[in-house]
């Protein structure tokens, strides 16, 4: 059992929130230092460029002049393809020709059942190392950009005692063409105010202490955005203290890079999960959590792990009363329509001006979304996943990611 780090003293939370015990793997002689999941699920086209890219970090030279050692394990939920075979292909690869391999240790795990949020708590709860003292949690489908993209996360938290969990920037593989078109444009205009909000927790890859993590358990019926979930809890250490969203850090010279949505139906189905998420976190957070006893939020991944096994449809009771309390689509959750124009006044000068478009345009498309996802959740609850392969990211070679990402950034 750890003590709550800055929390009451009176209270506990627990190192493990799962009835199954962690066993280590045999081939582990030494303490796991650092713990990377991966979740993959029928990615057999990306998951070789994304170990690639996962093997020349230089984390796994700072690893080996410390002596440490770091796991790594491919947490493949419900495939189909040849996502494991050619992940235990890259592994056992890697295991005998990488110059640290002595630093790392690699495995996959195949779970029958799909679904990314059981698979991170299967990751979290189960599958890591008990003594990792942080863990990064990574989606099979990106390719991570700055060589020093893993070591600097690492840092950034280590150096900064307030910090809980450490994110990055995310980089849409359009920002490296040499001209986009006006789709493309709007998109990396959307991304810039979206990242002009504090403490944008990206759910593609973070870095987050385990202790605060194995407190965490992610409900079976949350569907989607679970790194608002993760954020929310985080900034306000389970919702016990005012928000700060200064225990969300970025770290320097870190990035990664991932397939943007460009066509107005993929981006209309993304915005529809999102905005089918974003409900349901405003259900747990602003609302049942907050009314759990203190003691509860202190040990919240034990207490929604018991809400999950003993009644497996309390979240979406919430959800449907919730429908049917709202009167308006827009009504889903606060700021529903509102809150890109919002991110809009954080832009100053005359950029705010350049990215009007995007933002009135990101309105239509929220305003669309806002109504499908009503619509979705008033007529029945079913889970909602749309297709979200990422077959571009096969071009991309690691020898030319040389651009600044500055540049991207500021496109």
């Amino acid at each position: 059992m750890t003590h709550c780090e800055g929390g009451p003293e009176q209270f506990i939370l627990r190192a493990s929130m799962t009835h199954e015990p962690w066993i280590a793997p045999a081939e582990v002689n030494g303490a796991v230092r650092l713990s990377l999941g991966i979740i993959v699920r029928n990615e057999e086209e990306a998951i070789g460029p994304m170990l690639e890219s996962l093997f020349r970090q230089t984390l796994f030279t700072e690893l080996n002049k410390r002596g440490w050692l770091c796991e790594i394990i491919c947490v493949a939920n419900g495939c189909t393809d040849r996502t494991v075979e050619i992940a235990q292909s890259i592994f056992a690869e890697k295991t005998a020709s990488h110059p640290f391999a002595n630093s790392f240790t690699c495995r996959v795990e195949s779970l029958a059942r799909p679904g990314k949020l059981h698979a991170w708590n299967q990751y979290v709860h189960r599958l890591s190392a008990r003594e990792a003292e942080c863990l990064f949690l990574a989606d099979g489908d990106i390719l991570i950009y700055h060589l020093t993209t893993l070591w600097n996360m690492y840092l950034a938290l280590e150096h900064n005692e307030t910090a809980t969990a450490v994110t990055y920037q995310p980089l849409k593989d359009i920002a490296f063409k040499r001209r986009n078109t006006w789709r493309e444009r709007i998109s990396l205009a959307t991304s810039r105010i979206t990242q002009s909000h504090p403490a944008q927790l990206t759910g593609q890859l973070y870095c987050i202490r385990s202790a605060v993590a194995r407190n965490i358990y992610l409900p079976r019926d949350l569907m989607a955005c679970e790194d608002g979930f993760i954020k929310a809890l985080v900034c306000t250490y389970f919702l016990t203290r005012p928000q700060a969203f200064e225990r969300v850090v970025r770290a320097p010279d870190a990035s990664h890079v991932f397939q943007a949505y460009v066509g107005l139906m993929e981006i209309v189905r993304n915005q529809k999960r999102q905005m089918i998420g974003q409900t349901i976190v405003h259900i747990l957070v602003d609302g049942y959590l907050k009314g759990l006893r203190l003691e509860e939020r202190l040990n919240l991944a034990e207490t929604l792990q018991d809400k999950d096994r003993f009644e497996p449809d309390w979240l979406r009771a919430l959800i449907h009363a919730h429908i049917a309390k709202i009167r308006h689509f827009w009504q889903l959750f606060p700021g529903a329509l509102s809150f890109r124009l919002a991110r809009l006044d954080a832009i100053r000068g005359w950029r705010k001006f350049v990215h009007f478009p995007a933002a009135a345009l990101g309105f239509v498309i929220s305003l669309l979304s806002c109504w499908l996802a009503y619509r979705f959740l008033k007529e029945g609850f079913q889970m909602y996943w749309p297709d979200t392969k990422s077959f571009r990211l096969q071009e991309f070679k690691p020898d030319a990611l040389a651009k600044d990402v500055c540049e991207l950034t500021m496109r």
